[in-house]
């Protein structure tokens, strides 16, 4: 992964500790940096409470989906009102 990637692989965390532990460094990134999180089940969970609590926060990409090993990049995108690069026609 890139320098701009922070990895956590939470299979030897215990699960109580996960969530704390994802959300603090999700919370950490600067735009386009992003997490990926190394874990021994589908996340989606995560993935919906990340996305009831930061709504269209962060993107989210499988780049393993199991069945033993399952690996996410969560993406931060950047911060609303600034321009992605042509979708706004500036």
């Amino acid at each position: 992964m890139s320098a701009n990637t922070t990895t956590i692989d939470v299979r030897s965390i215990a699960p109580r500790e996960r969530h704390p532990l994802i959300f603090s460094t999700l919370g950490a990134l600067l735009p386009g940096a992003a997490l990926e999180l190394v874990n021994d089940h589908d996340p989606q969970p995560l993935h919906q409470q990340l996305q009831a609590q930061m709504p269209n926060g962060f993107s989210w990409t499988y780049l393993e989906s199991g069945p033993e090993t399952w690996r996410v990049k969560i993406t931060r995108r950047e911060a609303a009102g600034s321009c992605c690069g042509g979708c706004c026609g500036s």
